[in-house]
């Protein structure tokens, strides 16, 4: 089997599956919520939920997430090694997360409500974040941070993001998907495609598509188009697109081009397209000072939340050495 077939047949089921949820979405137009009420609002959950849709919503998702932890689990301790195709397991996880889609499209149906109804929606945005901020992390010594240069993260810093992340990105995209309900609205549309997607990856772990460059990369820059175009819907064509976009593809150019084996007047030329790109949305806008703060706001976000995460896990890698290597006290056992 191809290393790409995997990644090809699993982008066809998100599709499939995202149009499901677009087909049955009329069904839920009857459904009664509240007005909006700002940015740190989510519109869509139930104005009087019971123990019954906040049990369907929380219920789903700990099984969800309790089966994919097994399995990355199962996958490390007893697979150990990498193929070009799929193991079995890598089989079992792709079913076991199209049935737990499944269950949430009929739980919502049934019950309407996500997880939304109890935590932030802040969590749910936080959660995705923090996952591209791990992969910059992952990548630094085969990419580079910036430019191609390495940002000063330890060896150990990387190796335990590399060898655990799995369980986090797993939980990042299962805690996302059932955070909303399966509702049909074009933002809700791309973000359940893309969340799709990570599942997808994290189902492959221990293949050659898991680790595959442009897939990896094609799953970071799916975040460009999901953010751009769920802002252009909200605020409107004179809103705030232009710094998802830009800022995005700001640590495209940065960072993520670099793991790619691009020669140097390519990489140039992409440089030249992105800033030529700007600088004309801005000038169109009216607002070239604009463009200083806005599209530097995200990679400035992220590469600082990078560093922070890598300190601080290597604070933590050092007093854990320090806690196992202290000398036990006499009579103490």
């Amino acid at each position: 089997m191809s290393r790409w077939a995997a990644p090809v047949a699993g982008v066809v089921a998100s599709a499939v599956l995202t149009g499901l949820i677009w087909l049955l979405g009329r069904r839920l137009d009857d459904v009664a919520l509240l007005p909006d009420q700002g940015a740190a609002w989510y519109y869509w959950k139930l104005p009087e939920p019971t123990v019954w849709t906040r049990l369907s919503a929380w219920a789903g998702y700990a099984a969800h997430q309790i089966a994919f932890w097994w399995m990355i689990y199962y996958a490390q301790t007893r697979v150990r090694r990498h193929v070009t195709g799929l193991h079995p397991i890598n089989v079992v996880a792709l079913a076991v997360n199209a049935g737990f889609v499944a269950l949430h499209v009929l739980q919502t149906h049934l019950f309407y409500d996500g997880l939304a109804q109890d935590v932030s929606i802040f969590s749910s945005q936080g959660s995705v974040i923090l996952l591209l901020v791990v992969v910059l992390v992952m990548e630094n010594r085969r990419r580079g941070m910036f430019l191609g240069r390495p940002a000063p993260i330890g060896r150990e810093v990387v190796d335990l993001a590399r060898r655990y992340h799995g369980y986090l990105f797993s939980w990042a995209a299962v805690y996302t998907f059932w955070y909303h309900p399966a509702e049909s609205t074009t933002g809700h549309l791309i973000g359940f495609f893309y969340m799709f997607l990570l599942l997808v990856q994290g189902s492959l772990f221990l293949t050659r598509a898991h680790t595959g460059r442009w897939w990896t990369l094609t799953l970071e820059l799916t975040v460009v188009v999901h953010g751009t175009l769920v802002a252009l819907m909200t605020s409107g064509p004179d809103g705030m697109w232009p710094m998802f976009l830009f800022g995005f593809l700001g640590v495209f150019v940065i960072t993520q081009m670099h793991g790619l084996g691009l020669s140097r007047p390519v990489r140039g030329l992409l440089a030249a397209c992105y800033g030529g790109s700007l600088l004309a949305v801005y000038a169109v806008r009216g607002d070239l000072w604009g463009a200083a703060g806005e599209a530097v706001r995200i990679p400035a976000i992220e590469y600082a939340l990078a560093g922070i995460l890598a300190l601080l896990t290597w604070a933590g890698l050092r007093a854990a050495r320090r806690v196992r290597g202290r000398p036990r006290r006499a009579g103490v056992r």
